[in-house]
C-alpha cells in the first residue's frame, strides 16, 4: 500500500490544462506538466482496496494493475511502474489521453470522496518511460512461420498485431488510409493526442517485426481470396465507421456534413496533407447535432478554426451533476460530463429535436443551409420523446455537423467474406472472437459497436490470444476478457 493515510492527507488535484485563450490558437495538446511530488501525493491516495473495483470489467476491461503502479509511483519506482502498466496495456499513452476513465468512477474512494487521478498517473508513467528510453522493441525469441493478417490499424488492430508479433507470428496490418492509426490518426484531433505519439508506437511495432501495408483496401486492392490464401488467420479490426445520418428536409443542402468528414479533413491539414480544410468553420455559425465525444471533438475543432458561434444540440435531457440512483457505484454514472472543449466556449442545448434544415433558396429546397428548425422534447420512456408544445425554434446556421453516432462496421468487406452480423449490426462472434467464417476473427468496435478505446485494446489483446491458440495449440498471451 502506498500511504495508508494518503487519501485523508491529500485532496484530489487534477492536472492543470493550458489556458483557454492560449490553446484555442493552436492544435497542441491541452496538458500542462505535473511535478513528481504532486504525482506521488496523488498516487498515495490509492487505498489498495481489498477488492479494487477499478480493475474490474466495470472499471478497466484491460485489468490494469492500478493499485500496483500507484504504489510504485508513490515510492518513486518508475521503471517498475511502467513494467506493471505494460503488462496489461499496449498503449497507455493512448488511454491516458483518450479513455474516459471508467476506472475512476469505479474507484472505491469515489463512494464518498473524489476518486484517485488514475488516468493522469497512467499518462505520466508512460510519458516518463518514453523520456527515459525505457520503451524499446520487444522482439520474439523464435518465429512460428504462421502468417496473420489484421485488417484495420486502429487501437484494436494495433494491439492484436503487437501481441501476435511478439508471440512469433508474421503479422501484416492492412490499412486503407495512407497512414496507420485508424480513428486515432484522422478521427481524433491533435489537441487531444499529438500524432507523434502514434508514430512512435508504430515505429516500435515495425522494429518488432509487424508490417504495415497502408493504402490497401481489402476486398478491392487486395481480394478476399488472396487475403485468405496468403495468411493462416485473419483478424477484422475494421471499426464501426458506418455513420448515422439524419434524413430530414434540407439534408441535401450545402453546409450540412457528417461529423467524421469534417474531422478527417481538419486532421489531414494538421498532418500536412492538405493546405486548407475541405470543411471550414472559420467565421461561420456552427450547429453540432449530437452530444457525445465526436460532437465535442467537432466543438474543439470549430473553436480552433475560428467559428463565429457554436451550438451543440443533444436530444437527451441535461444529466444531473451528481450520481443518480439509476447508476449506483461502481457503474459509470449518468451525470453531466464536460470535455475540455466545453471549457473553450459554445452553447450546449439539451432536450432538442431537429426537424429540418432551411436553405437560402426556395424555402429550403436548394442552395446553402442558412438555418435549422427544431423543437424541445421531453423523454417519456427510454429512447422515446414527445414534443413540448409551443417550443418550436429556428436558429441561424452556416455549417451543420451531424455527430449522432455510428450504425456499426461498414458492410462491403463483411459481405465479401460472408461474415455474419448480429441484431445490433456488429460482427457476430462466438465469445472467443471467432466469426462464422473459419479462420476469421473480429475485435474492437467491429464487434462492440462504437465504444471507448480501452475496450478496443482489451478486445484486440483477447482476439490475439485466441488466434495464437488456434495457430499453435496453446497461448501464453494474456487476455483480460
Amino acid at each position: 500500500m502506498a500511504d495508508p493515510q494518503g487519501f485523508m492527507k491529500h485532496p484530489r488535484r487534477d492536472a492543470p490544462h493550458r489556458p483557454v485563450h492560449v490553446r484555442v490558437r493552436d492544435w497542441q495538446e491541452l496538458y500542462e506538466p505535473v511535478g513528481e511530488a504532486e504525482l506521488r501525493a496523488q498516487a498515495s491516495r490509492c487505498m489498495d482496496c481489498g477488492v479494487p473495483f477499478c480493475t474490474s470489467l466495470d472499471g478497466c476491461p484491460l485489468g490494469n494493475l492500478i493499485p500496483d503502479w500507484n504504489d510504485l509511483v508513490y515510492r518513486g519506482r518508475w521503471r517498475d511502474a511502467i513494467d506493471r502498466l505494460h503488462a496489461t496495456n499496449n498503449f497507455p499513452e493512448f488511454t491516458g489521453r483518450m479513455c474516459p476513465a471508467p476506472c475512476e468512477t469505479a474507484c472505491v474512494l469515489a463512494i464518498n470522496d473524489d476518486a484517485v487521478t488514475i488516468r493522469q498517473i497512467e499518462k505520466e508513467i508512460i510519458d516518463y518511460a518514453w523520456a527515459h528510453g525505457w520503451v524499446t522493441p520487444v522482439r520474439p525469441s523464435a518465429r512460428t512461420g504462421k502468417r496473420v493478417a489484421v485488417v484495420g490499424s486502429g487501437p484494436a488492430g494495433m494491439a492484436a498485431a503487437q501481441q501476435l508479433t511478439r508471440a512469433g507470428h508474421d503479422v501484416v496490418v492492412y490499412e486503407r488510409d495512407d497512414r496507420p492509426g485508424g480513428l486515432v490518426r484522422y478521427g481524433i484531433p491533435d489537441f487531444k493526442m499529438d500524432k507523434a505519439l502514434l508514430d512512435r508506437r508504430v515505429g516500435q511495432m515495425e522494429a518488432e517485426g509487424t508490417v504495415f501495408e497502408c493504402g490497401v483496401e481489402v476486398g478491392t486492392d487486395l481480394s478476399v481470396k488472396d487475403l485468405r490464401a496468403s495468411h493462416d488467420a485473419v483478424i477484422l479490426a475494421v471499426g464501426a465507421l458506418w455513420q448515422r445520418d439524419l434524413e430530414i428536409p434540407g439534408r441535401h443542402l450545402e453546409g450540412v456534413h457528417l461529423a467524421m468528414d469534417y474531422l478527417v479533413g481538419s486532421n489531414r491539414v494538421q498532418a500536412g496533407l492538405l493546405a486548407t480544410p475541405p470543411i471550414d468553420a472559420a467565421g461561420k455559425k456552427v450547429i453540432i447535432i449530437g452530444g457525445g465525444d465526436t460532437g465535442a471533438d467537432c466543438l474543439g475543432t470549430a473553436h480552433r478554426q475560428g467559428a463565429a458561434s457554436v451550438h451543440q444540440f443533444d436530444i437527451h435531457e441535461r444529466p444531473p451533476d451528481e450520481r443518480p440512483e439509476s447508476t449506483p457505484w461502481p457503474l459509470r454514472p449518468l451525470i453531466l460530463r464536460e470535455s475540455l472543449a466545453h471549457e473553450e466556449g459554445g452553447q450546449r442545448v439539451f432536450a432538442v429535436h431537429t426537424d429540418a434544415f432551411v436553405g437560402d433558396a426556395d424555402g429550403g429546397a436548394g442552395g446553402r443551409v442558412r438555418a435549422l428548425r427544431a423543437h424541445r422534447v421531453r423523454e417519456v420512456s427510454r429512447g422515446h420523446y414527445e414534443h413540448v408544445p409551443g417550443s418550436d425554434l429556428e436558429l441561424e446556421a452556416d455549417l451543420v455537423l451531424l455527430a449522432i453516432g455510428f450504425r456499426g462496421p461498414e458492410r462491403q468487406l463483411l459481405d465479401k467474406l460472408g461474415v455474419a452480423v448480429n441484431g445490433r449490426g456488429a460482427v457476430a462472434h462466438d465469445g472467443s472472437w471467432a466469426t462464422n467464417v473459419p479462420g476469421v476473427w473480429a475485435c474492437g468496435d467491429a464487434t462492440r459497436g462504437a465504444s471507448i478505446i480501452v475496450w478496443a485494446i482489451a478486445e484486440g489483446r483477447a482476439a490475439a490470444a485466441a488466434v495464437d491458440r488456434y495457430l499453435v495449440g496453446d497461448s501464453l498471451l494474456p487476455a483480460a476478457l
